[in-house]
């Protein structure tokens, strides 16, 4: 247990995957936690999260069970396609009278 009483989610692999996904897609901007608490966008963080992720399907690649291969594939495949995806749009300048944020 944690010091404030809420169990910790056992220590699995898959636990460790869906970390480093919500990591990098909190330093995508892509997670909201909260009214007013959106997460700033750090692209290299992200990109350092993407790529620790690609170091471990690569040092873990013929140990994993298929359903473990498949989930950390098809994560660094999401992650990378929102990388670029939030890569373009914040190399564009937001279009004149209109808000980013969501109202």
């Amino acid at each position: 247990m944690s010091e404030s009483g809420i169990p910790l989610p056992p220590a699995t692999f898959e636990f460790l995957v869906f970390s480093l996904k919500m990591q990098a897609e909190m330093r995508l901007g892509l997670l909201k936690l909260g009214e007013g608490m959106d997460e700033e966008l750090n692209l290299p963080a992200a990109r350092h999260t993407i790529d620790m992720l690609a170091m471990i399907a690569e040092k873990t690649k013929g140990n994993l069970s298929l359903d473990e291969q498949r989930l950390v594939e098809n994560s660094l495949t999401e992650l990378r396609f929102r990388f670029v995806q939030v890569s373009e749009s914040a190399a564009k300048p937001a279009p004149e009278g209109k808000s980013t944020a969501a109202e």
